[in-house]
């Protein structure tokens, strides 16, 4: 049978089975599966040669029962309108098991970032804003950082914003650069939030993290911030870490310092120093302790699942296993820490950055790891006492969960 591996019929797909599990009420049930509202349009930009492109853009603002939208803006020449749907599901399970005062959206323009100047990168970022900017704000929608998006492009979003309302307004976008309102401690924050879960993994499974083995799907920000924090919090030994060009791998451990360097200055992964070359899938399948997807959706699949080595797997990127690989893995006895709760620091830190920016009073990076550290492990005991308590997976018990705080509050306003 052939795998379907459209991310938002395999976010529906997990939906069905946790509904399942807690008898929600079908009508609840009916409408937690889809998106409350939607908006496609169309970005006209002016290129450097005087031709004007046209770009498609999303933004879907999936439940905000328990709060304003909260969602990063990823660009990507194969971003679809299933995948932004998805990702706005899964970050609406995300706020509610972290268990913030927020809801779940998310956005995406169809482009290849690489393919564009600094100033037609500007163009496309403000013309987004042109477009959703009647429907954001700190008390609707909060934009952030995603897939090949960053704190410049934040800025621009944000100050586009404020010149269209005429007000000033920093927690509109998170993810914005620390002199403009952004949070200390927000680019580690993902990274941070999935070190903290492996902590409490190791812990609840009694395995000693010191010197455990650990590879890493994918180098930009999250991975790369995955590697430098496994060594540095857990002293986990990084063997192997690649990115879309490929990969590399070292029995003994592979440097941080070295391979970040080797990054800055090619861009790309292959040909560090002190480092065999690697293919993607070899990694996916390396016999480590600990595997850190960190890249893209789909890439533990039916195909490959049954070679995963790992005794962990710690999901840092969005939708990185299909349903068809997370029955191999409940099979094979793999502890996965499902994405929405391990990769739900970003999220929690970019509320940290909208209440600073409410009350214009800012903490330090310890403050804001201190209480990523409280909420990201009560998040994990919550998700892993459900899975024991109702004997589910990892995921289904994340999802129980969620969708609890979500209908209860759906609920408590009558819309269902």
């Amino acid at each position: 049978m052939i795998e379907n591996l459209n991310p938002f019929a395999i976010a529906q797909a997990q939906l069905d089975e946790a509904a399942a599990v807690l008898q929600l009420d079908p009508d609840m049930h009916a409408f937690l599966r889809e998106p409350m509202r939607e908006f496609h349009f169309t970005i006209p930009v002016r290129m450097d040669d005087g031709r004007t492109r046209v770009f498609k853009a999303f933004r879907v603002q999936y439940n905000d029962a328990r709060g304003p939208g909260k969602g990063g803006v990823r660009f990507h020449p194969d971003e679809t309108i299933d995948t932004v749907r998805a990702l706005a599901a899964w970050m609406t399970w995300k706020t509610a098991v972290a268990d913030i005062p927020l809801g779940g959206a998310k956005g995406g323009v169809i482009c290849n970032p690489r393919e564009l100047s600094r100033g037609e990168l500007e163009r496309l970022s403000r013309g987004y804003m042109r477009n959703v900017w009647r429907f954001v704000g700190l008390d609707q929608d909060s934009p952030a950082p995603d897939v090949n998006t960053n704190a410049q492009i934040m800025a621009w979003m944000l100050d586009e914003y404020e010149t269209l309302t005429g007000q000033h307004e920093p927690g509109v976008i998170t993810g914005k650069p620390l002199e403009l309102g952004g949070s200390a401690g927000r680019p580690p924050a993902t990274a941070m939030g999935g070190i903290f879960a492996i902590r409490e993994t190791g812990r609840v499974l009694g395995i000693d993290l010191q010197g455990a083995t650990c590879a890493i799907q994918g180098y930009g920000n999250v991975g790369s911030f995955a590697h430098k924090l496994a060594v540095e919090i857990l002293d986990l030994k990084v063997v192997a870490v690649s990115d879309e060009f490929g990969g590399i791998y070292h029995a003994n451990g592979l440097d941080y310092p070295t391979i970040a360097a080797h990054v800055r200055e090619t861009g790309r992964v292959p040909d560090a120093p002190d480092a065999d070359a690697i293919s993607n899938n070899d990694l996916l399948t390396l016999d480590v302790d600990v595997l850190i997807p960190a890249a893209i959706e789909n890439q533990l699949t039916g195909q490959n699942a049954d070679e995963v080595r790992a005794r962990i797997i710690a999901e840092l990127a969005n939708g990185p296993t299909t349903p068809e690989a997370d029955d191999v893995f409940d099979e094979k006895g793999i502890y996965v820490i499902p994405d929405f709760l391990c990769n739900a620091g970003g999220v929690t830190v970019s509320y940290f950055e909208m209440v600073q920016n409410a009350y214009q009073f800012y903490w330090d990076e310890t403050l804001v790891s201190d209480r990523l550290d409280k909420k990201m492990t009560t998040a994990f005991h919550a998700v892993h006492d459900m899975a024991q308590r109702k004997q589910v997976s990892n995921r289904v018990a994340a999802y129980l969960v969620a969708i609890d705080r979500v209908a209860t509050a759906v609920r408590l306003r009558g819309w269902v």
